[in-house]
């Protein structure tokens, strides 16, 4: 990971290298927490979760969980089991998306989709797999110190469910073939997006028993920040190369879709984009004046900003 925008060598290499770090606690994890099964016990579709859920990705929220559990002085390694769940009901929210019945997209993190290279029953399963498998992983760290880990659960539990992220999906179903207001437009950015960019960061303020009132700073960084990728998103749709994105472009005019681009052009979203941005940073820097070293969240921010892919 790299800041592009930024002049400063050494900042660039800090965020690169912290970025790794976290991303080398990671993996690993991530790939015992979904292991292989025998074929004869239904392992194909343990195959096709692997394929998907371990295709690389930026990985955004597994950092951010681990990195606002080391910005509230705890070890980002209690965070492990919540930071794979979150992974796991992403990448399933992914299988389900791309599905033809969905968005009907043939590619993502510059693959054949799962159910282009599985089937689309088996898609289904797989998707279906991780997101049971994502509460397996978190109530098995529930042998001690259960009050914060069952909260953190709840948090990412609410997050993917019909109140988070599946209401944003249903919204953004209806939203086809027709013009949004902004207001609408930004409920569905927050359930569909934004609220599995929150989870991470109040499930690691849940974990580390952060306070109400420091936890409302972060809650609002995390909104922000939710807004700011989404928007991102929808500039990136009309402006990257598909084989950068590593995903289909062009897919919200194909599908007629309301978007800060079609609703307000590429300028004014850009504009909104740097806005929520600027207010995601402002609350950090509220729990900064407390004491916390907020630097590498203050930079994701940044790159957040001005990512290509």
């Amino acid at each position: 990971m790299t800041l592009p925008f930024v002049k400063d060598p050494l900042v660039k290499w800090m965020f690169s290298q912290q970025y790794q770090i976290y991303l080398d606690q990671f993996e690993p994890y991530l790939d015992r927490a979904f292991p292989e099964r025998e074929q004869a016990w239904g392992g194909e579709v343990t195959t096709a979760a692997r394929y998907s859920l371990l295709a690389g990705g930026k990985r955004i929220r597994p950092v951010l969980a681990l990195a606002t559990m080391t910005c509230l002085g705890a070890d980002p390694v209690l965070a492990l089991p919540y930071a794979a769940a979150l992974e796991m009901i992403h990448t399933y929210s992914l299988i389900h998306d791309d599905l033809p019945c969905m968005d009907n997209d043939d590619l993502r993190r510059g693959r054949p989709t799962c159910h282009k290279q599985f089937g689309e029953a088996l898609a289904v399963l797989a998707g279906d797999a991780l997101l049971n498998r994502a509460f397996e992983v978190m109530l098995d760290d529930m042998t001690t110190g259960c009050q914060n880990k069952v909260e953190a659960a709840r948090i990412i539990a609410y997050a993917a469910g019909s109140s988070g992220m599946i209401a944003g999906q249903t919204l953004d179903l209806e939203a086809e073939n027709q013009a949004i207001s902004p207001e609408n437009l930004e409920r569905l950015h927050q359930l569909k997006t934004g609220q599995l960019i929150l989870a991470p960061v109040l499930a690691a303020c849940a974990l580390a028993g952060a306070s109400a009132a420091l936890t409302s700073h972060f809650q609002t960084f995390a909104a922000n920040l939710g807004l700011a990728f989404q928007i991102q998103d929808d500039i990136l749709d009309v402006t990257a190369s598909e084989s950068r994105l590593g995903k289909s472009t062009g897919k919200d005019q194909r599908d007629q879709k309301s978007t800060y681009v079609t609703l307000f052009g590429l300028d004014t979203a850009r504009t909104f984009l740097k806005e929520a941005t600027r207010q995601a940073k402002q609350a950090l820097g509220a729990a900064a004046g407390q004491g916390y070293d907020t630097t590498f969240l203050e930079d994701l921010a940044d790159y957040l900003l001005q990512r290509d892919h």
